[in-house]
């Protein structure tokens, strides 16, 4: 009880001097608090995909190729929350913030057609910028989302066989360009009859995903399932 108590008090201080912010806005974690304030988690745009049966997604990406079900967790702005999010878990090493998003979405999801998935695939990054980032960041979401849904996930099935430009200022069709032909299934009978949930971390003209979607289908997967961090 008394080392129960000093680690409490000991915790309390170093609190005080070192706070732990929240990754969103960077205000102060209360106790009990993790990653994200109440604040943020109340106010970010989180959207109701997982209960409309044709939500924006949904929509905008079956016009482009065959898919089941399409779920995004937030609407993208920028300068807003959700950016501050999701630029911590890509460029400042928080790769929790990922796991803890998919094991939100996870939530959303249980008991939806999604958790029948056999399997979760996010979508790779070239082997050099994971090497410099360290993680793939849709590959930390796809992990968290494994946990709640208890679907297995793999980062190693599906890879990119060129490294393309950053999609950040490019046009819709420069998008495509840039991703067209560069993804590769590894072995085609991972995947083969595989009802596969696909992973992203922002879907903006949704080129990459729509090339992903086209390799996985060329080598005989079942069907599509798209799920992501944040719709742009």
């Amino acid at each position: 009880m008394a080392n129960s108590l000093i680690t409490e008090l000991f915790s309390d201080f170093v609190s005080l001097f070192f706070p732990n912010c929240c990754v969103a806005c960077s205000d102060s974690l209360a106790k009990g608090e993790d990653l994200v304030c109440t604040r943020c988690i109340l106010e970010m745009p989180q959207t109701n995909h997982h209960k409309e049966i044709q939500n924006s997604l949904q929509v905008r990406l079956s016009n482009r190729f065959e898919l089941t079900h399409a779920v995004a967790l937030f609407k993208f702005a920028k300068s807003s929350r959700v950016q501050h999010l999701l630029h911590a878990l890509k460029y400042k090493n928080r790769p929790e913030v990922g796991i803890m998003l998919g094991k939100v979405l996870g939530q959303r999801i249980q008991d939806s057609e999604m958790e029948k998935s056999d399997l979760i695939i996010p979508v790779p990054l070239h082997a050099s910028r994971k090497r410099k980032r360290g993680y793939n960041q849709s590959a930390k979401f796809a992990e968290g989302l494994s946990q709640k849904l208890s679907v297995p996930f793999s980062d190693g099935i599906l890879s990119r066989k060129i490294k393309t430009e950053t999609q950040t200022k490019k046009s819709k069709l420069n998008r495509w360009q840039n991703v067209s032909e560069v993804f590769h299934v590894k072995d085609p009978l991972t995947v083969r009859g595989k009802r596969i949930l696909l992973v992203d971390d922002v879907i903006t003209t949704g080129a990459t995903i729509e090339a992903c979607a086209h390799v996985l289908k060329q080598n005989g997967c079942a069907e599509i399932s798209i799920v992501c961090i944040a719709e742009a």
